[in-house]
């Protein structure tokens, strides 16, 4: 598989989370005819793409928590581009950050044209549907992206889990990827650095026993199947109603995603599943906002879109505005005589 062409990327973080930019991907899913959906199937089959993914992901090139995305065409032409998210472990069905980071870079590279002052959206097709980045400029610089994400619902509530820190209850939701949501204290456990190694642990334990169960398969379609991550939360400070009637509230989320990866940011598909049970609650409600921080500071901010139907059941078209800033471009090159090709994760 080794090949002397050198790889040009891109590097974006939103809310300290990377997102690799790959224009140039490989031949496997930049054909025609194919929708991005079908496009992640091919990747995930392919020894050529599973081996590029390998090299940008992984060390020396990459680290365990690593991520990013293959940009291949767009469904139609309705859509400014498609993208195939990646990580350490394969590809996943949808990504928040990554569709923030790529509006932004969208916009700030000219690739879609925009005011200097103004919002222009950035239609993006991911295997989970079609969504959203509308990119706020002021002055010619991105200040923010808001991120709109396919319909959002409950898929389960307390399903229990036996565990090494004894029987759990979580709750199951989709946000463009299946995640199970528990409080941190459940398993005596805080969102904070300090805790991160555990938080992995069981994170990774949970999502485990669950596929183990096959308790998150999906409605309508087999590739959205499976727990993605285990999202563990906690509350910052109650809710504070404000001027308007509406309320806002304060929470903290880790989520373990893939094999045991971190999402330094509140986690955009994450973040949208948790609306989805949030609002099936009744604790956030047309009009309020959620305050989702992650565990190194950064912060979403989420509410309720649209309250629609899907697959027969309640949900919601949750929307967030985050941050995400360029912190360099790279020329990957390959030697064919490494022996440790295409790389390697020490986790």
């Amino acid at each position: 598989m080794a090949s002397d062409k050198p790889i040009e990327t891109i590097d974006w973080h939103t809310g300290g989370e990377p997102f690799r930019i790959v224009p140039d991907s490989p031949a496997a899913v930049t054909g025609d005819g194919l929708t991005v959906a079908e496009r992640r199937v091919i990747a995930a089959a392919s020894d050529e793409v599973q081996w590029v993914r390998a090299l940008l992901c992984g060390e020396p090139r990459g680290h365990a928590d690593m991520y990013g995305g293959f940009l291949v065409p767009p469904n139609d032409s309705g859509a400014a581009l498609g993208v195939l998210f990646w990580h350490k472990d394969g590809f996943s069905t949808a990504c928040g950050h990554g569709t923030i980071a790529l509006g932004a870079w969208a916009v700030a590279s000219g690739l879609v044209p925009a005011p200097a002052d103004g919002v222009t959206d950035v239609v993006v097709d991911v295997p989970s549907g079609r969504v959203t980045a509308s990119v706020r400029t002021s002055g010619g610089l991105v200040e923010d992206v808001t991120f709109t994400n396919v319909a959002s619902h409950v898929h389960e509530r307390g399903v229990e889990v036996e565990t090494s820190r004894g029987t759990v209850t979580v709750d199951i939701a989709f946000g463009g990827a299946m995640y199970a949501v528990l409080p941190a204290q459940a398993v005596d456990l805080r969102v904070r650095p300090e805790d991160v190694t555990e938080l992995i642990a069981i994170g990774r334990e949970i999502r485990n026993a669950l596929n183990d169960a096959g308790v998150a398969e999906h409605p309508d379609d087999p590739r959205l199947s499976g727990i993605y991550g285990t999202i563990l939360t906690e509350e910052t400070s109650p809710p504070e109603s404000r001027a308007d009637g509406s309320r806002q509230l304060r929470q903290r989320n880790l989520a373990v995603f893939a094999d045991g990866e971190v999402d330094r940011s509140p986690c955009g598909s994450g973040t949208s599943a948790r609306v989805a049970l949030l609002a099936d609650s009744g604790e956030l409600r047309p009009g309020d906002e959620l305050l989702n921080e992650s565990v190194v500071g950064s912060v979403f901010r989420a509410w309720i879109a649209e309250q629609t139907t899907a697959h027969g059941r309640a949900a919601v078209i949750p929307a967030m505005t985050g941050t995400a800033y360029a912190v360099g471009t790279s020329r990957f090159t390959v030697d064919p005589r490494d022996t440790l090709l295409p790389g390697f994760v020490l986790r």
